[in-house]
């Protein structure tokens, strides 16, 4: 008996060391994975390279081509997840060796996923800075007159025009000038971050108290509270100043033939100016005014009146192909009268269409995830301010960023695989990433523009331009010999590995919004009417279109920088066309 209990004694002894070392084993293992995952990961030979890698043109590889990988380039295609390889010698009797090697575009490989790391640091670093939170309580004074607390309601709001988010920066000031220049009357600021514009107030008042939370910029600035309005009357022009920079004119078009359906305001003035009609519709918060003989019209774009063609501007009085949509009504071509009484001068008011700018969150929770995949640059933001409207539901995101959530798309901070959004915007590419999808919509854009696009997000964030000094610093050359593989690794994957594709291509999109929305909604199975398509497009800018000083008449892509570019669009171009997709648009190529 004590030989046995012994031999117990001595197995336990044994038994804790095993214990211990696997523990010990098992933390260590955890560890390797999480260094791993955070991007620490020592290639051989990095040593001195610089943060960009070049990559090779694709128009030197030819059919047959061997890279030192033992891969071979067949035809026109080439499996994107083969690794890189170095090349060092002559490719077919031409050398193509550099000072790091030129690399064949992969998006699996560990350069092109440390570039997505940088990317997404690069995107994640870009938040503004941190304010200080010690902030003392105090009464902010009002440049307008301060007109009360009112209740509002989802469903009817009570100030119908222009509607704006700033989950960061709003303050009363803030709103009252965007609503002012707007051409507003009224300024509401409900939620301390959202801002509501219109010239009357259809809802009652409410008790002050409701109204108790602070504006998200300004402390001791009251921004109403939740489903209340704290309403200021803004200050207004002199009539003398007043100005109609934030009209448009759209363009000269064909009488519908029912007026009455179309245009729900009509006036007949005997003295008709194009002033007096703009005025008049901007009072009734309609965001079309319609200039013809012998009256005024306001009204929204319908399918009695879409805007989708125009005519020649001589039918109204002046010269063919003068007219611009995005001309200020001062010129010349948009103060005259229409002469012919079959057609119409349409001008855009200030006024926001909002049959379509409510958004929710899905009621149920989806049991299929779909994609937003696109390259950075390629209108991925655009896009899903797009998709929000015509849905009315809003759109998700792998990432969160703190700059698009604090302008109104809430969805950035919802968790990606929540379901309760209708899409996921994506940068992610390669089999694992890909095949969690059930669904994808692949926008492609130029990379041309896109890496233009993505280089300036880079140096100057979503609204800004990159400076002349960045464009001529050795980052930009850099940036595009190691950006112009991704782009096309991005969509060759997506072919080969999506499971339901629906490829938008952007710059169709901008020429013809309307059938492509339409092709989009049915894709994500969501019905919608024509009216509510037309009202998309009328709110198609949205609020991040880069302002500031853009650099004219420059091209920062060099010859080589074009061939190595020209190279990736004709793979791409291949790579649709033989998976049944529409190629490229024929702008991509030449350049």
């Amino acid at each position: 008996m004590a030989k046995l209990f012994y031999r117990l004694q001595r197995f336990l002894r044994r038994t804790q060391f095993v214990f211990l070392f696997l523990a010990a084993a098992y933390l260590m293992a955890g560890s390797v994975v999480l260094l791993q995952r955070s991007g620490f990961a020592l290639q051989a030979g990095s040593r001195g390279t610089s943060s960009f890698l070049p990559v090779p043109s694709l128009g030197t590889l030819t059919k047959g081509a061997v890279l030192d990988s033992g891969m071979v380039v067949s035809g026109n295609k080439l499996d994107s997840q083969a690794l890189v390889s170095r090349l060092d010698g002559p490719l077919n009797g031409e050398v193509l060796g550099r000072r790091n090697g030129p690399r064949w575009l992969t998006s699996r490989n560990l350069e092109i996923r440390q570039l997505r790391r940088r990317w997404f640091h690069s995107l994640m670093t870009e938040q503004e800075p941190r304010v200080e939170r010690k902030v003392v309580k105090r009464k902010v004074k009002h440049k307008g007159t301060y007109v009360g607390c009112f209740l509002d309601d989802s469903k009817e709001r009570a100030l119908k025009g222009t509607v704006f988010y700033d989950f960061r920066k709003m303050t009363s000031s803030l709103c009252q000038d965007t609503c002012s220049e707007s051409g507003y009357l009224f300024a509401g600021l409900e939620y301390g971050a959202e801002c509501y514009c219109g010239n009357r107030i259809a809802a009652p008042k409410t008790r002050e108290e409701d109204c108790n939370l602070d504006c998200k910029g300004e402390k001791g600035s009251v921004c109403g509270g939740v489903g209340r309005l704290s309403v200021f009357k803004v200050e207004d022009l002199h009539p003398g100043t007043k100005t109609y920079r934030n009209v448009h004119y759209r363009g000269c078009f064909r009488r519908p033939k029912n007026s009455t359906a179309a245009f729900p305001v009509r006036a007949i003035q005997l003295n008709l100016t194009w002033e007096s009609c703009i005025d008049l519709c901007n009072d009734k918060e309609l965001p079309l005014a319609v200039l013809g003989r012998p009256g005024c019209y306001c009204g929204y774009t319908s399918t009695h009146f879409t805007l989708h063609e125009k005519a020649g501007e001589q039918h109204c009085g002046g010269t063919a192909n003068t007219s611009d949509v995005t001309s200020d009504v001062t010129s010349d071509v948009t103060t005259r009268l229409p002469g012919d009484e079959n057609y119409v001068m349409v001008y855009q008011t200030p006024v926001k269409d909002t049959r379509c700018t409510e958004r929710t969150f899905l009621a149920e929770k989806s049991q299929t995830l779909v994609a937003l995949s696109s390259f950075p640059g390629a209108g991925n933001t655009w896009v899903r301010h797009l998709i929000e409207l015509a849905t009315g539901y809003y759109t998700g995101s792998y990432y969160f960023d703190g700059t698009l959530y604090n302008k109104g798309f809430k969805g950035e901070k919802d968790y990606w695989k929540s379901g309760r959004t209708i899409c996921v915007k994506t940068h992610e590419s390669g089999k694992r990433e890909i095949e969690m999808y059930d669904s994808a919509i692949l926008l492609i854009r130029n990379p041309y523009n896109s890496l233009m696009a993505e280089f300036n997000r880079k140096c100057a964030g979503h609204l800004g331009y990159a400076s002349e000094q960045h464009w001529k610093s050795k980052e930009w050359p850099d940036f595009v010999s190691s950006y112009a593989s991704w782009w096309a690794s991005h969509v060759l994957d997506w072919i080969k590995f999506g499971r339901r594709l629906l490829v938008i291509h952007y710059e169709e999109l901008k020429r013809e919004l309307f059938p492509r929305l339409r092709d989009i909604v049915s894709f994500l199975n969501v019905t919608v009417s024509d009216e509510h398509l037309l009202c998309v497009e009328s709110n198609q800018d949205g609020n991040f279109k880069r302002t500031g000083a853009k650099l004219r008449d420059f091209d920062p892509f060099t010859a080589e920088m074009k061939s190595l570019i020209d190279g990736y669009i004709k793979t791409v171009d291949d790579a649709l066309r033989n998976s049944n997709f529409t190629g490229l648009p024929g702008e991509y190529v030449p350049r």
